[in-house]
């Protein structure tokens, strides 16, 4: 019941980008607005998780997780018929406030429904792998509904699962809340937003247009709230982020272990799906196809985990995984130009296979170093870091293979100065350049093309790689033989109903 949310708001996630030319061809959105209607779930997600963690063990997480649900179907319902693109783009946002309710309330009720380490485990890697799954799997679902319906179908599928969570969650889950938690300091909500919101959205912008004036000054304004922010955690009594938890090392070490390995995963996973799509020449539902293996490869190495992790200790379990998805990732350095598919696939399952026990492992990691009535404030941070990494690594990995990509080309004479500007920009500007060109200058500039964009995916991919090998070792030493930490804290008392 707590893994179906988790897989409907990460199918959400991948599955619009098939949808987009459907909305666009019916909706007539201005290119700002389809940015708009694509950026902001995951902005409004990652904006609120920390508020929605906190006040889930203020309020209850039973009861928010229901709260989130309703909200979520009927921002479902309504984006599905939207007349305008401002109504999908508020939909849409509402779609993200409602999600951010989900993650940190599912998890946090599983830390308390398993006391017993090895059920926890089990439960964990059920909902991580149904998170890692519907992210891949999302482009292969939306690929058959927009084959037999509107484009709208592919937000209706979220109706029925939420209301068999509304209808059986008082009966199945229990109620958790931290009956000495003080109020929601408002103050500090509208800091969080300030500093999360402008730091996504700058990322984003670097990651698409290159580093310039706008998204710098963005990032830097994020960053002097997010100092605020800091500041007024430690002054308050009752924060509603207690920084005292990265005082844990285990804490501490797991949230940046997942941040880097969602960095990594999410740089990588943007230029892998682009280079089947642009440079293979599949169509995205022939690549969401392509990428089922990895689904699969993650599930089974988040399935493992626990069992691993209970015959040898759970570092090695998830310094080992993260070695063998840097060697999944060496293979994409493999792969050359358009006939390159098999290897990028294989090593896309390889890091899958490798990334599941990170993901089970710091997760279980998380919520069991804090106290029960803290861990949706955990589980909040948790999950902030991995939507911090997918946001940085799209940036930064995004950035690179741009870079080497422009270094790398080199446009065939005879093709137009203003054309050949376009095919020297991105992979998609030379698709679009060679639309206008003869049949021969096309395929010329096509193969240049997808050679200059491999070529960034290899250098991604070493860097990538040598990260996750660096990470891999550092989390293995900093989580071994783990001192006896604690945050210092008052007694409370739990409600359960």
């Amino acid at each position: 019941m707590l893994a179906l949310p988790t897989l409907l708001l990460s199918l959400d996630m991948s599955v619009l980008h098939l949808a987009v030319p459907h909305l666009a061809a019916d909706l007539r959105p201005s290119g700002t607005e389809l940015l708009w209607i694509i950026d902001i779930y995951g902005f409004m997600i990652a904006g609120f998780l920390v508020t929605m963690g906190t006040l889930g063990d203020r309020l209850g997480r039973r009861k928010l997780l229901m709260i989130g649900g309703a909200a979520f179907g009927l921002a479902s319902i309504a984006a599905a018929w939207a007349s305008s693109p401002e109504m999908l783009i508020a939909a849409r946002a509402v779609l993200g406030i409602a999600g951010a309710t989900l993650m940190p309330s599912t998890l946090a009720l599983i830390s308390n429904m398993f006391q017993d380490a090895k059920q926890r485990g089990t439960a964990i890697a059920v909902w991580m792998s149904c998170f890692m799954g519907g992210m891949v799997i999302g482009p292969v679902v939306g690929g058959v509904l927009l084959e037999h319906f509107q484009w709208g179908s592919v937000f209706l599928m979220a109706v029925p699962v939420m209301v068999l969570l509304l209808a059986v969650a008082p009966k199945l889950l229990p109620e958790y809340r931290d009956t000495t938690a003080g109020r929601l300091d408002l103050a500090s909500v509208v800091l969080s937003l300030g500093a999360i919101l402008p730091f996504v959205y700058a990322l984003k912008e670097i990651a698409k247009a290159g580093v310039s004036v706008v998204p710098l000054v963005v990032l830097a304004v994020g960053v002097a709230v997010g100092v605020v922010f800091v500041r007024r955690q430690r002054a308050l009594a009752d924060p509603m982020l207690d920084l005292g938890l990265f005082r844990v090392r285990a804490f501490s070490a797991a949230a940046s272990i997942v941040l880097v390995g969602a960095l990594t995963m999410g740089g990588v996973f943007l230029l892998v799906s682009q280079y089947l799509q642009m440079v293979a020449g599949l169509s995205a539902a022939e690549a969401g196809l392509w990428l089922v293996p990895q689904a699969g490869a993650v599930v089974v190495g988040s399935m493992i985990a626990p069992r691993l992790a209970r015959r040898w200790r759970p570092e090695f379990v998830l310094g080992f995984g993260m070695l063998i998805a840097a060697g999944g990732m060496v293979l994409f350095t493999q792969a050359d130009g358009p006939g390159g598919v098999a290897f990028v696939v294989v090593g896309m399952s390889i890091a899958g296979f490798g990334m599941g026990p990170q993901g089970v492992l710091c997760t279980e990691m998380v919520v069991s170093s804090v106290p029960p009535q803290r861990a949706g404030a955990a589980s909040a941070m948790s999950e902030t870091s991995a939507e911090f990494g997918i946001a940085m690594g799209i940036a930064v990995f995004g950035s690179i293979g741009t870079a080497v990509y422009r270094d790398q080309i080199s446009v065939p004479a005879g093709v137009p100065a203003e054309t050949a500007a376009l095919a020297t920009d991105s992979m998609a500007g030379a698709l679009q350049a060679a639309s206008a060109l003869p049949a021969p200058l096309a395929e010329e500039v096509l193969a240049t093309a997808g050679n200059a964009f491999t070529a960034g995916l290899h250098t991604v991919a070493w860097i990538g790689a040598a990260l996750v090998v660096v990470f891999a070792v550092a989390g293995m030493i900093a989580l071994r033989k783990p001192r006896r930490e604690s945050v210092a804290e008052p007694v409370s008392v739990l409600q359960n109903s």
